[in-house]
């Protein structure tokens, strides 16, 4: 007799995590995100040619956006990111189901309304970096408390996507 993952995952609640958690764990993905940032930053330099870190700016910027498609619709189908299995935390389709890599991708896009709204309406002014900074900051905080709002206490980039957080069962050690 097999055991196949899908009886491990109905095992767990179909709830969202709690939203400190949730946070905690992308604070956490940003972090895992340098080392990724910083391999195909190097892979981009050399294959390009680029000696300067503000020569081709917007070729890395749309190669990183790549590379950070791959790694997420990779990981996302498989269920969790390296983040996410340490605070124990799956996504699934609205049905609890893993999810496919069109869907994951789908997400990927979706996710971008972290970041996208306060770059685009800061970007003709020009800002400091630090006024930048607190006017992202600031966003990404209002995002996450709209999830509050959400039946589910879902993030809204999820709910748009078809998929959901949902907390797994920790794997045995």
């Amino acid at each position: 007799m097999t055991v196949s993952a899908a009886p491990a995952l109905s095992a767990a609640p179909l709830t969202a995590p709690s939203l400190r958690r949730r946070l905690a764990c992308w604070l956490y993905e940003g972090m895992l995100m340098f080392g990724v940032v910083f391999i195909s930053g190097y892979l981009f330099g050399t294959l390009s040619q680029t000696r300067n870190a503000m020569d081709n700016r917007p070729g890395l910027q749309a190669f990183l956006f790549v590379i950070f498609g791959i790694y997420f619709t990779w990981f996302w189908s498989k269920g969790q990111t390296l983040a996410m299995k340490t605070w124990n935390i799956r996504v699934v389709g609205r049905d609890g189901q893993a999810i496919s890599q069109p869907r994951a991708l789908l997400r990927y896009v979706w996710s971008w309304i972290w970041f996208l709204p306060p770059l685009a309406a800061m970007a003709p002014f020009g800002l400091p970096v630090g006024e930048t900074l607190v006017i992202l900051l600031g966003w990404v905080a209002f995002w996450a408390l709209l999830s509050r709002f959400h039946p589910e206490r879902q993030f809204w980039h999820d709910a748009l996507a078809g998929t959901r957080l949902v907390g797994s069962l920790p794997l045995s050690r």
